[in-house]
């Protein structure tokens, strides 16, 4: 299974190793560290120096964890990491680890500190080298947390302290091994990504080679490497961003050895299928090939109602479709496809990582479809396939698409898939996401959307007395879809989409906005 971006390529060697202790901004850190222009790779938090050392790493990165240090069972990390001669920063729980690693103590705290928290300078140099930090008596940092450092181990120097005199970084500039007690990936320390910079930068020696051209030009020239000059590489085409950013990639690398197909299950929004032909066809430069399977999905959905069996329902039909499609073009080894990071972790392909929900393009696909798997946006997060893309020349109708579902509509209808409910919901969809647009907020949002419920309630239509389906609108603002806030729309919006769809659509009965956040809630409802 080739995936492209743990590939020693000419511009990826600098990469920073993020060992991942659990911690709730272990994501974040990292695509703080990818915006910098540094490429980062999440690895399992007791992963063996030998093979950490196999990555080249310009730097070693501790996240935090909810865990405590002197807890039993507590993770920890390989201390050969220390004896490398690899820069370190430990943060939040990184910093109390590398502490007790390194001959030092950590206790909890008779004061915890949670949210903004004032910490005072002692050492600029050099990971306060910046004019946000310059001539501040205090400065503002993110906290989380209970415990402590108590001594700093042997050969470190206090960068900083809290108000309440605890550490609030640390450093051994000889070995070049920093602590923080604050979270600098974070929006609310001010600041906190010069930190992080700075770390990269100064320490590491890093330069900002991580840029959507030289992945572009790195996972080409991997494409052709691994094709070779004859092999032809099908595209599963969805007219998504992840998959059509996929397909503009292999178009560049192999123009006409390159073969795409679109199945349409027709469980996709309100004319977009329409869409997606019509912009492939002028766009590619390989084969493509519309497959019309709405009927054959819908006989296959047909009375089930749950959610995990739709999309194993839609997954395997998907396969079947597409694996007697591709087979029919002869003798093609290599299946290319848009999964992206988000996918790994809410399918619990990546470490650590419970299952959220299933994703079809994402296991078991290459075994039972027989090719060889080509992911090159395996390890992006949402925003930088959106860059990649951008630097590709998609055009603004795909790389501002909100993000859909593989198994489109069908996990937007709670319960049983019928053609009525399908065509009442793609009816009230294309009305909300029309009063969205209208309203100017459509780039603002990260998704909006409506679901129908298997709820059905009383309502009044005229002098009588009508009793239908209950329609729920979900708008949310997010940067990857590893977390979302629920979008505060105007009540205007809402009200203008509840008299449309109450008033177009005669069977809905009524119409509600959800106002759950991720987490607890999930971004859809099934």
């Amino acid at each position: 299974m080739e995936h492209f971006l743990t590939d020693n390529s000419e511009s990826l060697r600098e990469k920073i190793v993020l060992l991942d202790f659990g911690g709730q901004y272990s994501m974040l850190i990292a695509r703080r560290v990818r915006e910098a222009g540094v490429y980062c790779e999440l690895l399992p938090f007791d992963t063996p120096w030998e093979k950490i050392k196999e990555y080249e790493p310009a730097g070693i990165i501790l996240s935090g964890s909810p865990a405590s240090v002197y807890q039993d069972n507590a993770p920890r990390c390989d201390r050969a990491i220390y004896d490398g001669g690899v820069p370190i920063l430990g943060i939040c729980y990184g910093m109390h680890l590398l502490t007790g690693d390194l001959g030092g103590e950590v206790k909890r705290g008779s004061r915890s500190e949670f949210g903004r928290t004032s910490f005072n300078i002692e050492e600029i140099e050099p990971l306060f080298k910046d004019a946000s930090f310059r001539d501040q008596s205090f400065c503002n940092g993110w906290m989380s947390h209970q415990d402590e450092v108590l001594k700093a181990p042997p050969g470190f120097n206090i960068l900083a302290r809290t108000e309440n005199d605890t550490m609030a970084a640390i450093g051994d500039h000889n070995r070049k091994i920093y602590g923080l007690q604050f979270h600098p990936e974070v929006f609310h320390t001010p600041g906190g990504s010069n930190v992080l910079k700075n770390f990269l930068y100064e320490v590491c020696g890093c330069s900002q080679t991580w840029t959507p051209r030289s992945f572009i030009k790195d996972a080409v020239a991997k494409i052709r490497q691994v094709v070779g000059e004859r092999e032809k590489v099908v595209c599963a085409l969805s007219g998504g961003v992840d998959s059509s950013v996929v397909a503009f990639l292999l178009d560049k690398a192999l123009a006409d050895r390159a073969v795409f197909i679109f199945v349409d299950h027709g469980l996709l929004r309100f004319d977009e299928a329409e869409e997606v032909v019509r912009l492939y066809c002028e766009k590619l430069q390989g084969q493509f090939i519309h497959v019309d399977a709405r009927e054959r999905f819908l006989r296959r959905l047909a009375g089930g109602t749950d959610p995990e069996e739709k999309r194993r329902i839609i997954g395997n039909e998907f396969i079947g479709v597409f694996k007697e499609n591709a087979l029919s073009m002869g003798d093609i080894v290599y299946l290319a496809q848009g999964t992206i990071y988000p996918d790994v972790i809410e399918s619990g392909s990546a470490y650590g990582s419970a299952v959220i929900k299933s994703h079809h393009n994402v296991g078991g696909l290459p075994e039972e479809l027989g090719f060889e798997l080509i992911e090159p946006l395996r390890e992006l997060f949402k925003d930088e396939v959106r860059l990649v893309g951008a630097e590709l020349g998609l055009p603004d109708s795909i790389l501002k698409r909100q993000p859909f579902p593989g198994p489109g509509l069908a996990v937007r209808i709670i319960g049983a898939v019928s053609a009525e409910k399908l065509a009442l919901l793609q009816k009230a969809d294309a009305i909300f996401r029309d009063e969205v647009y209208q309203a100017g907020l459509a780039e603002e949002l990260w998704q909006y959307f409506a679901v129908l419920t298997d709820v059905n309630v009383v309502g009044v239509k005229g002098d009588d007395r009508h009793y239908g389906p209950v329609i729920a609108l979900r708008a949310v603002v997010s940067e990857d879809a590893m977390t979302a806030d629920w979008a505060r729309l105007s009540h205007d919006l809402l009200e203008k989409a509840s008299i449309r769809i109450t008033g177009e659509i005669p069977e809905v009965a009524r119409v509600v906005y959800d106002v759950t956040s991720k987490p607890p809630g999930t971004i859809e409802w099934e």
